[in-house]
């Protein structure tokens, strides 16, 4: 019997298959890029109101350097953050900020704090609050974003851990600050800086100390520039003589109260950075 031949599709068939292939290749690429921008500066993936949230962070990391101010981190070594668009490193006198003009806030403020350096820390606060110029004006928060918002400018490296006039003067920069509710900012977030100010000076050596603010999806915005309103706050402890750290974990909410730390790794799971490379924890 002759051999039958095989059956040509048609065009019309062959069209549609490829049209298919571009669409399903068209939502992965689009699924891929919202996965990276979600976790993409400490943005959570998962809703805001969950107190606890767990997060894995595939996409791409990137070492951050601060060549000119790495004595703010624990090993000379500065954190390793999910890649993203307009991050700038900021050097100060008394610390370190990493600013994204994505959300016109810092990544994370880092500081190294001391016994002798705490104990000189009684310098009258300046309150005045500056849009930093070393910052791209679309990259920037000013002034006036923060004005009638009904969120206190608060401060990430805080004011009463400055032991100069330099450093006080400068921890009013902008580039510092995030939208904070008031009563948190007064309250339970003032406790944990106080607490954190005198467990340094139980220390026998090198604190090393960062703060940042986390993002959920649906994050609020403040000001002509959108300047985001992080749904928590974070502040990583590292005692440098003892090899031990912990974190305070807060919503940016007003009633939020100071509770018991979670660990260094929880605080890694959670804002999706390695904020202590290198550092071999007890």
């Amino acid at each position: 019997m002759p051999k039958k031949k095989p059956r040509k599709r048609s065009k019309s068939s062959t069209s549609a298959i490829a049209i298919t292939l571009r669409r399903t290749a068209v939502w992965l690429i689009t699924a891929g890029t919202i996965s990276i921008q979600a976790t993409s500066c400490g943005f959570l993936p998962t809703p805001s109101s969950t107190p606890a949230p767990s997060a894995e962070h595939s996409g791409p990391t990137t070492a951050t350097r601060f060549s000119g101010c790495r004595q703010f981190f624990a090993g000379g070594v500065a954190p390793s953050v999910p890649q993203a668009p307009m991050q700038r490193e900021l050097c100060y006198e008394a610390f370190a900020i990493l600013h994204s003009g994505a959300s016109r806030t810092p990544v994370f403020v880092a500081e190294r704090l001391t016994r002798a350096g705490i104990e000189e820390a009684n310098e009258k606060r300046t309150n005045r609050f500056f849009a930093d110029a070393r910052l791209p004006r679309g990259e920037r928060a000013e002034l006036s974003d923060y004005k009638g918002s009904g969120y206190a400018r608060g401060h990430m490296a805080p004011a009463g851990d400055m032991s100069n006039p330099t450093a006080m003067a400068q921890s009013f920069s902008l580039a510092n600050m995030v939208p904070q509710n008031p009563a948190q900012n007064s309250g339970a977030w003032s406790k944990i800086e106080q607490d954190t100010r005198r467990y340094v000076l139980r220390a026998k050596g090198n604190v090393f100390v960062i703060t940042g603010p986390v993002f959920g999806p649906d994050s609020q915005t403040v000001g002509a520039n959108r300047v985001r309103v992080p749904t928590h706050l974070f502040k990583l402890v590292y005692d440098e003589s003892t090899g031990k750290a912990w974190a305070h974990w807060q919503p940016n909410s007003e009633d939020a109260r100071a509770g018991r730390p979670i660990s260094y790794a929880e605080l890694t799971q959670r804002v999706g950075m390695q904020l202590l490379p290198h550092v071999q924890l007890r």
